[in-house]
């Protein structure tokens, strides 16, 4: 099972209707049932689910059949593939219809050919390399129920490169990307020449530690994006293949055609036999004829739908485990996955925008979000929440990246007098009536931010406003639906502090380029700084580079050790936990191909309906 490596994209958590707390898990679990939760509890649900991990099986033929029905949380905001970029939703469509140059195999941890083929060409006398791909010969942009077959050329890649993800107008995550900073301090562009029609190279200024990684991505119709950008420049780029549109003009050289969409409720995916991947019969992936997507908000509904049979699959929250793994006969299989590599934060807005009230004060106070750190129940978490089905998460690479390190872990862990004094360090103290003020007497109060519709980020909002009471803080939880939120942090900066994640998992210590670094545009406590607001994120942002940079693994492991304690230390995110994972599958699937681990999620690429 191979995946692609592309730049960070928020995927922000599903909360309960907006405004209106219900009472959470965290208050209706007695201390017997907390303790019901201990390890052997945990136990005894692994033992009644499959566990089975993917590490390098082939997948068996499989009949081409079927209609597979999944629901989805959120309508897409366009089937744009620059809208995608800042839309889970909306990628999650799109992707559907891509495809992308090469595969990391995670298990092997080694890059393979997959659009394209490539080639690296390091010139260690003058300090560069290249990388030459070369596209494979049956790539086709096609349409639903059409004939019309469009080669994919280095033209479609060049373009996207330089026209759209290399023009800071259209503010994509991709840009920063496209700079190195070399060691005179300067930028230096990865510019991108054409060979011919198959064959394009990109030329680094330096040599890199990771160069298919930096130039992995996905591919784009240039027909369609050159010609929304010559008659409307940027907003036509924007405005191309809106949710108005008729799927069926959206062309796919991925795996699916999107051929309908009803808003608020359903879209529909046909398969795509021009697909180029074939299995060892010479059929085209995927077996699936059909998708039906219904878009269902409430994940009670969801849950009921799955159990009338209505769906083929369900992610399951704690709550739902005890009813669906203990169910007599039941007419599907629950897998589990070991805890995910990634975890959901509580970020803080330092932006100086917010710079005239208290809340950026004591945001950008180091020891304040350290003490925040302190409060962060994750026990707590784990035990109510998440019912012993989780672990912390207090290291910042997972074990699969090269330079995990289990020395390097966070060191402001649950300690409330910790908290205490870490705010009395910056004036922060308790007043006769047990309220917490800052130097100017003003009362520590703040918001955080959450998305609506999920009843496990509501409880874990609900136990963090709970801790912070319990020392004089006060938090107002605000619930909003995701646009808003993806809009606070992209455009107004409204926002104090945030319960929110981003997906990819660091498996590479450069993951995240728009993110991490003080320039990028999803640097979310401060994006797009002209220059580092703090010593700090100077230090982190030269680490990251030299990092990128060093070859020599050794250097490297130094230089990514002190990148990881930096931001563990500094808190700008503070990580929660990572809950292990459980997905339903009915039972009418084969399941040879089916896979569930933490490192590729659930593997149904290669589902077929039993013979």
């Amino acid at each position: 099972m191979k995946k692609s490596f592309l730049l960070a994209v928020i995927v922000c958590f599903t909360l309960p209707e907006a405004g209106l707390l219900s009472c959470s898990k965290n208050d209706e679990l007695s201390l017997e049932e907390i303790d019901a939760l201990a390890p052997q509890g945990v136990a005894e649900i692994i033992s009644k689910t499959v566990t089975k991990p993917w590490r390098g099986e082939a997948f068996v033929p499989g009949k081409v059949s079927g209609t597979w029905n999944e629901p989805v949380s959120a309508d897409p905001k366009s089937f744009n593939i620059l809208v995608a970029e800042k839309d889970s939703a909306t990628s999650g469509v799109v992707s559907s219809m891509q495809d992308f140059l090469v595969d990391y195999d995670v298990v092997e941890r080694k890059w393979a050919p997959h659009c394209a083929s490539f080639e690296i060409v390091v010139d260690e006398a003058a300090g560069k390399l290249d990388v030459i791909y070369t596209l494979r010969n049956d790539l086709f942009w096609s349409y639903y129920n059409s004939d019309v077959k469009i080669p994919v050329t280095s033209d479609d890649i060049i373009f996207w490169y330089n026209e759209i993800e290399g023009d800071p107008a259209f503010q994509s995550s991709g840009y920063n990307g496209q700079f190195l900073l070399m060691e005179d301090g300067t930028a230096a562009h990865i510019d991108i020449e054409k060979i011919d029609n198959k064959r394009f190279v990109y030329h680094f200024p330096r040599i890199v530690a990771e160069p298919l990684l930096t130039t992995n991505g996905n591919i784009a119709p240039r027909l369609n994006y050159e010609q929304a950008k010559k008659e409307k420049g940027v907003q036509g780029v924007l405005d191309l293949f809106s949710v108005d549109t008729d799927p069926k003009k959206i062309p796919s050289m991925g795996k699916w055609f999107l051929t309908e969409y009803t808003a608020s409720q359903r879209m529909v995916f046909k398969r795509n036999p021009n697909y180029w991947d074939k299995d060892s019969s010479g059929t085209s992936i995927p077996y699936l004829e059909e998708q039906v997507v219904r878009i269902i908000r409430d994940e009670n509904t969801q849950l009921l739908l799955f159990k009338e049979g209505a769906t083929d699959s369900y992610s399951l929250r704690p709550e739902d485990l005890d009813d669906l793994i203990n169910k007599e006969n039941p007419d599907y299989t629950v897998f589990n996955a070991e805890g995910a590599l990634s975890a959901s934060f509580w970020t803080f807005n330092q932006n100086p925008k917010n710079k005239n009230t208290p809340q950026y004060e004591w945001f950008t106070q180091t020891e304040f979000r350290q003490a925040m750190s302190c409060l962060l129940n994750r026990d707590r978490i784990i035990s109510q929440v998440y019912r012993g089905l989780a672990s912390p998460k207090t290291d910042f690479f997972p074990e699969p990246n090269p330079y995990y390190n289990t020395d390097i872990a966070l060191d402001y862990l649950y300690d409330r007098e910790r908290a205490l004094e870490l705010l009395a360090s910056i004036g922060i103290k308790r007043d006769v009536f047990g309220t917490m003020r800052d130097e100017k007497r003003r009362p520590v109060e703040f918001d955080l931010t959450i998305r609506s519709e999920s009843t496990i980020n509501s409880d874990i909002a609900s136990i963090i406003m709970t801790e912070l009471a319990n020392v004089g803080i006060k938090i107002q939880i605000r619930v909003i639906d995701f646009q808003k939120m993806v809009d606070q942090l992209f455009n107004t900066y409204e926002w104090q502090s945030m319960l929110m994640g981003l997906s990819g998992s660091n498996i590479f210590p450069t993951q995240g380029s728009n993110v991490w670094p003080s320039d990028g545009n999803l640097h979310l406590w401060y994006p797009l700084q002209e220059k580092p607001a703090t010593e700090w994120e100077a230090r982190v942002d030269y680490l990251y580079n030299e990092g990128a940079y060093t070859i020599d693994s050794a250097k490297a492991q130094a230089l990514w050790d002190e990148y990881q304690q930096i931001i563990l230390d500094q808190c700008p995110v503070i990580y929660l936990v990572r809950p292990r994972s459980f997905a339903a599958l009915r039972s009418r699937w084969d399941l040879s191909n089916v896979y569930f681990d933490n490192l590729n999620g659930f593997e149904t690429t290669h589902l077929f309906l039993k013979q």
